[in-house]
């Protein structure tokens, strides 16, 4: 049974419809993006900044505001600051893009090709399951404390999220789309890079971003073991000498430094879709 629209029904409509497109005008908005993601950081720092004054947490457990300012403004005095992050962005991005290049090339592979999925499917998802700190001694071993050792372990993280999600993104291509594109000639790389890939550009966008965070990740986990300079050292260091600022400042700057990166991918995904579209 159909209802009919009634010009009063219609009229009362456009409003809530206009209201609407008005909405998602200013929720589309990067102002208003930037200050919405601004909100919850700003309620975060005053109620910080509000236990701290009222000091319901010892100083020991719960710096001031000002306390961790105070340490960004000291190691920035000393050097440490921007060796520390110099040398973790420098392992991250290495590692990262060796990982993810792997990932990439091994999640095609498996997602392609049967043979490949039965041959190293079960391989991959066995070593997967193998915790980030289980790597660490043999790596030592086979590596010695240095450059190597930390970005291999760094790879690692990034490597699984990127095969994930490609291997299983290419195994729910639309099949029709495939045969459509062998039925004009597109076969081999061909039809990968310019059906299969395409297809799958939301996945691997996604597969990077969780990269990137399991690479900060295992650099922090690398870092915290066996390391003379970096932020996790620096995290490991403050904490056997007590300094509880600086662990909170070293967290924060982590923060920073993972949505920083996260926003580049966010910027690759924007120019991969442009030229696509």
């Amino acid at each position: 049974m159909s209802t009919l629209l009634t010009p009063e029904r219609a009229a009362g409509e456009r409003p809530a419809a206009l209201r609407g497109e008005r909405l998602r005008a200013v929720l589309g908005r990067r102002w208003f993006v930037i200050v919405g993601g601004l909100v919850i950081p700003v309620i975060a720092l005053t109620v910080w900044q509000l236990v701290s004054a009222l000091e319901l947490f010892p100083v020991s457990q719960l710096p001031s505001p000002a306390m961790v300012w105070n340490s960004l403004l000291d190691m920035a005095e000393r050097g440490w600051l921007a060796q520390d992050v110099a040398i973790s962005a420098q392992r991250v991005i290495i590692g990262f893009l060796i990982g993810a290049a792997l990932g990439l090339l091994l999640g095609a592979i498996v997602g392609l090709s049967r043979l490949g999925d039965i041959l190293l499917a079960p391989t991959l998802g066995a070593i997967r399951a193998v915790p980030s700190l289980a790597w660490i001694p043999l790596l030592m071993i086979w590596l010695k404390i240095g450059e190597d050792s930390k970005i291999t372990l760094v790879a690692i993280g990034a490597f699984f999220p990127v095969y994930t999600t490609v291997a299983s993104a290419l195994r729910h291509v639309d099949r029709q789309l495939v045969e459509a594109a062998r039925a004009f000639g597109h076969t081999g790389l061909k039809l990968f890079t310019t059906v299969q890939l395409p297809a799958i550009i939301p996945s691997v966008v996604s597969g990077l971003r969780l990269a990137l965070a399991q690479a900060w990740l295992f650099l922090v986990a690398a870092e915290l073991i066996a390391s003379s300079m970096g932020l996790g050292f620096r995290l490991i260091d403050s904490q056997n000498n007590g300094r509880v600022d600086r662990i909170f400042l070293l967290i924060i700057i982590l923060a920073v430094l993972g949505k920083a990166t996260d926003a580049l991918i966010g910027v690759f995904e924007r120019q991969v879709q442009k030229r696509l579209g």
